[in-house]
């Protein structure tokens, strides 16, 4: 249930998600599988005849949906699935060899790094590692000393006799700690949390409504969970019980994935596997990205913003144009204002010889203002309310006139708004900000006739997909920039956490929100840098670009400008010094994008990504590694100090200072505002380039490689030409380095005491480079 403050009003949103019933006294409506029986084997699995405690019966089915993968099904039906599926798969399991072995009493499923135990009676689940180790319990129930329920084990309850949810229940263990469930800017560790999976507007991005919701979880013990739905299930992560992890599934079925690790990165293999892979974004959309602001915009303020960041050499590649490149009140009717914009084809041919691409804002609604209203209703183009007529919604919150929701379920819809949007991508529109899209109402109904609540949570992938569909065909590539996600919406990149306060605790939750979704399989996320709603203060707006300087990808956009002229000129100067550094830092960042779109870790990784058994790193969630060598501790108040914890399993090498850490312990630093507390891990070769304006296509060129400690070491590195690996060898007082691969790698340096006099390049003596300072002096 939301929080309500005292004496302060709890407004709901026209899309907030229906309430499950509440049961009167004395009824209990919970069946729950008290034993089962083989009903036949096959070689991917076992069927069984569930006996259920109010004497009825459900199909029961365990199979091996990949390596490491077991599926488990509950289901009056055994040919049911979740009700979002009318709009799209989520999940989509392929058939794989399973060891099945069956006797009078037990039933063990091998899917090779997983193990599925079964007791037929009572009936009793549980998931090993191939070695014996126990992953995963069921919790068959309890009460407490009145004989109430505690827990809801697995089956299914109802409510005033109709059905209302399946659930599942497991036992927690007294240390385990549980991450994932999308874009919840709530503490990593989610135990002691209730997470329910329903896309808000949220209005910020400091609690636990979230625009972007994963019905996934990873645990420190070595597995992870996936439910296949797109209801609002709701996972109780030892809220109501310390004791017990609950899962209550409003669907026709309980379809859950048990998926083995053991380490994070595994499970996250597995993710994707299952779900889709990481989209790429190509190599501009990793420079930045700058905003009109959300506030009156012209064409002639356009070329003006563009003049002034080439002029004061401030790198970017993307101009964002927020909602004002339209009418005000016609929101989104995906037409120029004329007025405003006489000639927007002049004007992108312009941007694109200076070296920007454009990207403009749009949601997937309409204001009834707009002259396209009427004639779209009248064609069905809209969700509509059960007596018919079309669903007019205040997806505004009140702030600006109520509007009709695009029916991306009506092929006809479809078809109409990708006609809008061809024409703007024709012109030379590069990409597009897909805002919004958590408005879909309780009580709506959709032309293939789901509810709004079985559309509420999909909704999100049908309209990121038509844009990314399309912006393919005309523009070649996927990229779109959007706020709301569910279940395989990585395959949308890039995604923004939404509309946060620009005050130093959103800087905080921001960050907390990315290290939660990038543990739930997005590996591309960004942030309006800066804050979204109101004016941050100088330093936080420095402290702020820093984040956003070296997150996966950055944009700066807000209420007010972001515009680093409109502040100070010491704060600009520190500002864009983060930004450059991003530049130089390029060829680290795409090699590190590169290898997250092929195995769905993230690039800004939680601490326990890389350590998974240090316990330390399970909780640590205002710091993060971008890649596997940098570890990045953003300043989260004004004092300029804060707490960082170095990882186990190596040594750390202090960016402002060229200190040497060990690993495994917490520094109290104090850093100045030009630089913020950045470590190197010692013996990472990172690659640099010079700053730039924009970042090109190509392969990179003259490449700077560092080595940081001067010691053995290897690594590769990616890039569009193909991937390159790099070998350091230390040997007395010389440090050979060899490419093997397309890297244009023209320049040596060393980082750390005891560096070697000598460097030698494929075999060439080379000069050392000196190490240019990453920060300003200040």
């Amino acid at each position: 249930m939301p929080y309500r403050p005292p004496l302060v009003p709890y407004e709901t949103f026209v899309a907030d998600p229906p309430d499950l019933p509440v049961r009167q006294p004395g009824e209990d409506g919970v069946a729950t599988v008290g034993r089962a029986e083989v009903v036949a084997t096959d070689p991917h699995g076992v069927t069984f005849k569930a006996a259920l405690s109010d004497g009825g019966s459900l199909v029961l089915r365990l199979d091996v949906a990949g390596h490491g993968v077991i599926r488990v099904r509950l289901a009056d039906d055994p040919q049911a699935r979740t009700r979002s599926a009318r709009a799209l798969a989520l999940v989509h399991p392929r058939a794989h060899p399973a060891a099945i072995t069956v006797d009078d009493t037990h039933v063990h499923i091998d899917a090779g790094a997983i193990v599925a135990e079964i007791r037929l009676d009572p009936w009793h689940l549980r998931f090993l590692t191939p070695d014996g180790r126990l992953l995963l319990d069921q919790d068959p129930g309890t009460r407490d000393i009145s004989g109430r329920r505690r827990t809801l084990p697995f089956g299914r309850s109802t409510a005033d006799g109709a059905p209302v949810a399946w659930h599942e229940s497991f036992v927690a263990f007294g240390d385990e700690r549980f991450v994932g469930f999308g874009e919840k800017f709530t503490p990593l560790d989610k135990r002691g949390q209730r997470a329910l999976m329903w896309n808000y507007d949220a209005f910020g991005g400091e609690s636990d409504r979230s625009h972007k919701n994963v019905p996934f979880y990873l645990s420190d013990r070595g597995y992870g969970v996936l439910v296949d739905s797109g209801m609002p299930v709701e996972f109780d992560m030892c809220q109501s019980t310390h004791s017990s992890v609950q899962i209550l599934v409003p669907d026709d079925l309980i379809d859950y994935y048990v998926l083995a690790g053991p380490t994070p990165t595994e499970v996250l293999d597995r993710f994707d596997e299952l779900t889709s892979r990481p989209y790429l974004p190509p190599k501009w959309a990793f420079g930045a990205w700058i905003s009109s602001g959300f506030f009156p915009d012209s064409q002639q303020r356009v070329l003006e913003r563009a003049r002034r960041i080439r002029e004061r050499d401030i790198p970017c590649d993307v101009l964002h144009l927020d909602c004002y490149w339209q009418v005000a009140g016609r929101w989104s009717d995906l037409r120029w204002d004329d007025e405003a914009f006489p000639d927007p084809t002049g004007m992108l041919a312009t941007l694109t010889g200076q070296g920007f691409r454009v990207c403009l804002w749009m949601n997937p609604y309409l204001m009834t203002d707009s002259p396209l209203y009427a004639d779209a209703a009248r064609a069905g183009y809209f969700l509509h309310r059960p007596d018919g007529s079309t669903y007019v919604a205040d997806v505004w919150h009140g702030s600006y006139p109520a509007s009709a929701i695009v029916d991306f379920t009506n092929p006809d819809a479809v078809a109409w708004f990708r006609g809008l949007l061809r024409p703007l991508l024709e012109q030379g529109v590069a990409v597009f900000k897909t805002d919004f899209a958590e408005a879909v109402p309780a009580d709506a109904v959709a032309h293939n006739g789901m509810t709004g609540v079985e559309l509420h949570n999909v909704y999100t992938l049908l309209f990121n997909d038509l844009v990314a569909d399309l912006t393919e065909e005309v523009a070649g590539h996927r990229t779109v920039w959007a706020r709301s996600s569910y279940l395989g919406g990585q395959r949308h990149s890039a995604q923004w956490s939404g509309d946060v306060n620009a005050t130093w605790p959103g800087l905080a939750s921001t960050m907390r929100g990315g290290l939660s979704h990038g543990l739930s399989g997005v590996p591309f996320w960004s942030h309006d840098t800066g804050g979204f709603h109101g004016t941050p203060d100088p330093e936080l707006y420095v402290r702020w670009t820093q984040f956003g300087a070296l997150s996966p990808l950055v944009r700066l956009h807000g209420t007010t400008s972001r515009l680093p002229w409109d502040f100070p000129a010491e704060t600009e100067r520190d500002a864009v010094a983060a930004l450059r550094l991003r530049y130089r830092l390029m060829p680290y960042l795409w090699s590190a994008a590169v290898e997250a779109a092929r195995t769905g870790a993230p690039m800004m990784r939680a601490l326990l990504v890389d350590t998974p058994d240090d316990p330390t790193a399970w909780t640590s969630d205002l710091q993060y590694r971008l890649g596997t060598d940098l570890l990045v501790a953003p300043v989260t108040d004004p004092s300029g100090q804060r707490a960082v914890y170095l990882p186990t399993g190596d040594d750390w090498i202090d960016v402002g200072t060229g200190e040497r850490h060990d690993g495994g312990r917490h520094l109290r630093v104090t850093v100045p505002l030009h630089r913020l507390p950045l470590f190197v891990r010692h013996g990472a070769l990172i690659p640099l380039v010079a700053a730039a304006g924009t970042v090109a296509d190509g392969p990179f060129d003259d490449v700077t490689l560092v080595s940081w400690g001067g010691v053995d070491a290897r690594t590769v590195l990616h890039d569009v030409d193909g991937d390159t690996v790099v070998e350091a060898v230390r040997d007395g007082d010389t440090l050979r380095v060899r490419t093997d691969g397309p890297l244009r790698v023209r320049r040596l340096s060393v980082v750390g005491e005891g560096s070697p006099r000598r460097l030698l390049l494929n075999g060439e003596p080379v000069t050392p480079t000196p190490f240019a300072q990453w920060f300003p002096d200040g």
